[in-house]
């Protein structure tokens, strides 16, 4: 029997909300601290932190949809290079924000650091 976290994440999709203020440039930055995704070539767990900051137009995201989107690449083999331009993707194709950034700061792993960095 699945828990219902589970089951939250495994149906994720990402929510826009109205932007309250449309007429004006804010900047949204927000930081998932506890981002995780499997190795493709190994299959061990990559962590990292998952930096994204827009500027957004008609809509902004709804953060728990956002959580739970997130929380979906913990059982997904993909790249630190993929993972994060998927969710740039992600956010660009349901916003259509006026500036967007995701960065992801992968932890260390065999001696070696990743940030990659899409920003459009």
């Amino acid at each position: 029997m699945q828990k219902y976290g589970t089951i939250n994440i495994k149906d994720a999709t990402l929510e826009p909300w109205e932007n309250p203020f449309p007429d004006r440039n804010y900047t949204i930055d927000i930081d998932f601290p506890e981002f995780t995704c499997l190795c493709p070539r190994s299959g061990y767990p990559d962590f990292a932190i998952i930096k994204i900051s827009y500027i957004p137009d008609k809509t902004i995201v709804e953060l728990k949809s956002l959580k739970l989107y997130l929380n979906s690449f913990r059982d997904k083999s993909i790249s630190h290079e993929e993972s994060t331009n998927v969710i740039f993707d992600a956010l660009k194709n349901l916003l259509n924000p006026r500036t967007l950034k995701v960065t992801g700061d992968f932890n260390p792993r065999g001696n070696v650091k990743t940030i990659i960095t899409v920003s459009g």
